[in-house]
């Protein structure tokens, strides 16, 4: 069986690049395979191999994993806080903090930025029917909300993903100022978000566990902030204040060991988006981003 290989481009040096995910052979075998049906419904979806290999890598043991994990990734360890040396743990290394230096936060109220590192999707036309289709698979923002009334606000508006992989920074942050809602923790499966994945199963952002909160803002209407859990996901936490204002940049929380994805929802005419990334996604590839870096402008 043939498959596509993961080409994305790097915003920054308008590269095109290929990606090699962990476990690439594992997720094809699981997603593509009649015989890897049943595992995957039967094991790994399933909450009890997430919490085990997350408290694997909560040991202390685990550090013996970083310095290779740093090398085969060339990881930029000089825009951490610690050094490798300093974590207590593979996950105190995954969810490590920057240097404020690290991550240029664009400025200006009317600019909206990326909440997190990672590869990026837009889709601006969720349809009159707040339904929108991609390769065949439908997804509604209802069955995503879990709310009727917010479903119909974003009816018309913009969907982003932005895909982090395991190599990637793993906060998440605020992309514009607002008074943030506690977060809606919405329970479900731990199927893999890699594009492998997704392009087998777009619903999985509708099956899989995820929080979601509401950003109130000024400049760009409500959006929605989801955060999704995944296979190997070892959790999400918040750490912001709810139902307080939030400065655009200001961390909002972290996923433990794993990938993962950001989805958020805009309200109809609100954002303009980047071009470039808008192209890119019409043609099927993602966008390298990271957090703080300009995605959009308020309409």
């Amino acid at each position: 069986m043939n498959f596509d290989k993961i080409i994305y481009i790097e915003r920054k040096t308008k590269e095109f690049k290929t990606e090699n995910p962990p476990g690439e052979g594992f997720l094809k075998f699981l997603y593509y395979s009649p015989f890897g049906k049943l595992p995957l419904n039967l094991v790994v979806r399933k909450k009890f191999l997430t919490e085990f290999y997350g408290k694997k890598m909560t040991g202390k043991s685990s550090v013996q994993k970083i310095e290779s994990f740093v090398k085969e990734n060339n990881i930029d360890m000089s825009e951490s806080k610690k050094q490798i040396g300093e974590f207590t743990s593979f996950n105190d290394f995954f969810i490590r903090e920057l240097k404020p230096e690290a991550r240029i936060i664009a400025k200006g109220d009317e600019v909206l930025v990326s909440p997190a590192d990672g590869k990026v999707l837009i889709f601006s036309d969720l349809k009159e029917t707040s339904k929108f289709f991609l390769k065949g698979d439908e997804f509604t923002l209802e069955e995503f909300l879990k709310d009727k009334e917010e479903a119909q606000k974003f009816k018309g508006g913009t969907l982003m993903i932005i895909r982090l992989a395991p190599v990637d920074y793993h906060r998440f942050h605020f992309p514009a100022d607002g008074l943030i809602s506690s977060s809606k923790l919405i329970d479900g499966y731990y199927y893999s978000v890699s594009p492998y994945a997704i392009k087998k199963n777009f619903r999985i952002y509708c099956e899989n566990k995820r929080e979601i909160s509401i950003l109130k803002t000024q400049k760009f209407g409500d959006i929605a902030l989801s955060e999704i859990g995944a296979t190997m996901v070892g959790g999400i936490t918040q750490t912001y204040k709810p139902e307080s204002f939030v400065k655009k940049g200001e961390e909002k929380g972290f996923f433990f060991f794993g990938g993962s994805s950001c989805v958020l929802l805009f309200e109809k005419n609100k954002v303009t988006f980047d071009k470039d990334i808008l192209e890119n996604s019409k043609n099927g590839i993602e966008t390298k981003v990271y957090m703080g870096e300009k995605i959009g402008i308020a309409k």
